[in-house]
């Protein structure tokens, strides 16, 4: 199924290729779900394997296996893009095109790179050899050192309007809950589909949020259930229901939709506090897996929440960070 939410961008790079002003590189940006990585396998293969019928990104779509074609991505016992991926990368670039139609690298996520890795990418992406493309796919773009941002043409993908999205997503399987999935996903399509299986979870942690939050509970408890979920998505969660509060806090507004969390518990909380919350539970994402320990950072997070995160805007970051090295001391 065609993504139409891509259309301009693609009517766009159609047009510069057309003209010959198509960049070397570039930088594929948007929030998770959006369709980044369709639009970069589409992308290649209409450089190397031109398709005037294929005239959008489509789902669900497929890596090309084309001779000319390289796709890095974050291999799956480890949490980075390496060097060694890199510099096997550059040396390929380096070689003639088997068919003659240049070469296309993806790499993806860009942001998983080490800072080794990126700067090894630097010269390349000031000087692709020959007749190169390189496309970068990043779903977190403050990872991503300035030194690779300036050196790449940024493409900025956005989420569909509501209505849009739903009939879509209704194409993909009618008759299912695609409002609350839509709604816990931010408004990306692709991420509503992956979403739509974690709905219960989502309500239950939502209820576990708003009892907290009430004063009930046991911030422990819910920590100890809450560690036996992937911690990744446990954190991506959580940080989208507090955007979603800050949201609903702003001047003027009642709710937000796709928020889990009571009402009466978000007036117990300051707008403020809110951010600075947000923070914590950022930076806890960016950390690598397995270097914090999952349940006491849970616990740390939860009890905060609990007590109206009164003290978050008086406790330094670097103490909101202690947790995470806890169960390594």
């Amino acid at each position: 199924m065609e993504l139409f939410w891509h259309r301009a961008f693609a009517d766009s790079w159609l047009e510069a290729d057309k003209q010959g002003r198509l960049p070397h590189a570039v930088l594929l940006m948007g929030p998770v779900g959006v369709g980044k990585r369709a639009a970069a396998a589409w992308m290649a293969t209409q450089r190397l394997r031109p398709d005037p019928l294929t005239i959008l990104p489509g789902y669900p779509f497929d890596r090309p296996e084309l001779p000319d074609m390289r796709w890095i991505a974050t291999p799956e016992d480890k949490k980075t893009i390496g060097i060694e991926q890199i510099r096997a990368l550059v040396s390929e670039l380096s070689l003639t095109s088997y068919e003659g139609h240049g070469k296309v690298a993806v790499i993806e996520p860009a942001n998983d790179m080490t800072v080794n890795a990126a700067n090894s990418l630097l010269k390349t992406l000031e000087e692709p050899p020959g007749d190169a493309l390189l496309i970068l796919v990043a779903d977190r773009v403050g990872k991503l050192p300035a030194t690779i941002f300036s050196r790449c043409q940024r493409i900025d993908f956005s989420v569909p309007g509501e209505p849009e999205a739903l009939v879509w997503l209704d194409r993909v399987q009618p008759g299912t809950r695609w409002l609350d999935a839509l709604r816990m996903s931010g408004g990306a399509p692709l991420a509503a589909i992956d979403a739509l299986n974690d709905l219960d979870t989502n309500t239950t942690m939502g209820r576990d949020l708003s009892v907290l939050g009430q004063g009930k509970g046991s911030a422990v408890e819910v920590a100890a259930r809450w560690a036996k979920i992937d911690p990744g998505f446990v954190l991506n969660w959580l940080s989208q229901q507090v955007k979603l509060a800050i949201l609903a806090t702003s001047a003027g507004r009642e709710t937000a939709d796709g928020l889990l969390i009571d009402d009466s518990v978000l007036r117990r909380m300051d707008r403020r506090n809110l951010f600075c919350y947000l923070d914590i539970i950022n930076r806890l994402r960016g950390q690598p897996g397995g270097s914090y320990n999952v349940q006491l950072s849970f616990e740390g997070l939860l009890i905060d929440w609990a007590d109206g995160l009164k003290d978050c805007g008086l406790t330094p970051p670097t103490d909101g960070m202690q947790l995470m090295t806890a169960g390594h001391n």
